[in-house]
């Protein structure tokens, strides 16, 4: 009898713990406790020290002497800093592509602000908010500041966002009074972009609703505007030798206040455990201010140069990100870039491979930020691709493409196929140019870089054209 009863009782463990197993599945179906949230906060123009967090521990001027940011500050202490990390391209619109279908610039053949995107298929190509819906069918997407890009959030898969807005949206006027300091009481939007953004974080935490959220402010690009508070305070405040103007300054706080105020609902609501969040500018900061004047020496020093161009300036930037299983407080020196965004969000979303149709170029962060010991990315390509294959009447003005490999990076002219090669680890700056005393490593890098740009058809400079609104079909000028 007693053998009986020990029998049902198993048998009714067993049931348990089956319905148990079911359920857990179908909440990670649902979405209800398994699957991460995302908050994407995308900053416009901040260069890699137009901050108070030092991006890197042993480069003192990797952090603004003027700017203040708090909140950036503590985030940084919950999380994880790159200080290699590069935007994908030196201007935003060609940066903003690649962070959404992980693919350079080259391969998506979108190279500047203003082209034609016409040949680019928004439809069918995979973004961040469609990956994820593989991974769970309830995550929902939302997109509200800059969109800056061809088509509308809605094609890419955002059921929310403030649609295909530019900078204008955000209070830009493009004359020289965009240098110009003026008060506002929501400047560049930052804090009706934050509002949208916690009411959106706010319905879903209720509804228990995964959600990957993308705020994209138009600070700190121009037109230069703050709260009068912020630029009393900024004003009363010792000037830097690098950073000294003070409304630019008063942006950046304002900005910052904006993220606290992001991370202070997510603590209210109780979610922050179970989201992640991933700070990064999408280029370079402009050199100076205002950015038509010579100058000697970069706002981004020890940088070299800035905004439109692909030298260190215009292209390396902050990452910070924070979330389940990152230490705090931890510095990560492998290179990495926006490309590498798509294929890091769906492997923290998922425990299983998801597949992406998209030729992606980036490579998953997650071995990374769970393991701060571990110092590469795995890619289908070898190295970080940049390629700006037009004159720029405001930056190097000449066609460029760049690739940067280890500690190694080539820059290389295509006018007059000129090649320069920096050691990044000990030349930040990119002042002594190592061809002579490395030709096998600039030719290694140059092989790399061209034979990339061949089997992506990227496009090929040729005098006169400037790729702006032109389809890139009738253009007919690729490698």
């Amino acid at each position: 009898m007693k053998l009986k009863t020990d029998f049902f009782y198993i048998l009714i463990f067993l049931l348990m713990l089956s319905c148990s197993n079911d359920s857990d599945r179908t909440n990670k179906k649902n979405g209800q406790s398994k699957s991460p949230n995302f908050i994407f906060i995308l900053a416009d123009d901040q260069g890699w020290n137009g901050t108070s967090v030092q991006m890197m521990n042993s480069e003192p001027l990797s952090k603004s002497d003027y700017y203040e940011t708090p909140n950036l500050e503590k985030l940084a202490s919950q999380g994880i800093k790159f200080s290699n990390a590069y935007s994908s391209a030196p201007v935003c619109a060609p940066s903003r592509y690649s962070l959404q279908f992980g693919m350079t610039p080259a391969r998506l053949r979108l190279i500047r602000v203003g082209m034609n995107t016409n040949h680019i298929n928004h439809d069918t190509l995979i973004s961040i908010p469609k990956a994820l819906k593989k991974v769970n069918e309830n995550y929902v997407a939302a997109h509200f500041g800059k969109w800056g890009m061809g088509s509308n959030p809605k094609v890419l898969g955002y059921a929310v966002s403030d649609g295909a807005t530019k900078n204008k949206d955000g209070g830009f006027v493009n004359n020289k009074t965009q240098w110009q300091h003026t008060f506002q009481k929501d400047p560049k939007k930052i804090f009706s972009i934050t509002q949208r953004a916690t009411n959106f974080m706010e319905e879903n935490a209720k509804s228990n609703t995964p959600f990957y959220l993308q705020i994209s402010h138009y600070a700190v690009h121009s037109s230069i505007q703050s709260r009068e508070k912020s630029y009393l305070k900024n004003q009363q405040k010792p000037k830097g030798k690098r950073h000294y103007n003070t409304g630019f300054s008063a942006m950046t706080e304002d900005l910052d206040e904006g993220l606290g105020q992001i991370m202070n609902k997510l603590k209210e609501l109780g979610i922050e455990n179970n989201t992640y969040i991933i700070y990064m500018s999408d280029n370079g900061a402009v050199p100076v201010i205002p950015a038509a004047k010579k100058y000697t020496k970069s706002y981004n020093f020890p940088l070299s140069r800035g905004k439109w161009d692909a030298m260190e300036g215009g292209i390396r930037v902050p990452l910070i990100v924070t979330g389940p299983g990152i230490v705090g407080n931890t510095e990560s020196a492998v290179p990495v870039s926006g490309s590498d965004m798509l294929s890091t969000i769906i492997d923290l979303a998922s425990e299983k491979k998801i597949v992406v149709n998209n030729k992606t170029d980036g490579g998953s962060l997650k071995s990374i930020l769970l393991n701060d010991t571990v110092k590469e990315v795995k890619r289908t390509v070898e190295g970080l691709f940049f390629h700006v294959p037009y004159k720029n009447g405001i930056a190097l003005k000449r066609p460029h493409s760049a690739i940067r490999k280890g500690d190694y990076k080539l820059l290389k002219f295509q006018d007059n196929e000129e090649i320069f090669l920096f050691n990044l680890a000990n030349n930040k700056n990119e002042q002594k140019n190592l061809v002579e005393e490395n030709p096998q490593k600039a030719k290694e890098l140059e092989k790399l870089l061209m034979d990339y740009l061949q089997e992506v058809h990227a496009p090929k400079w040729k005098k006169g054209i400037n790729w702006k609104g032109t389809p890139i079909k009738t253009i007919n000028s690729t490698y």
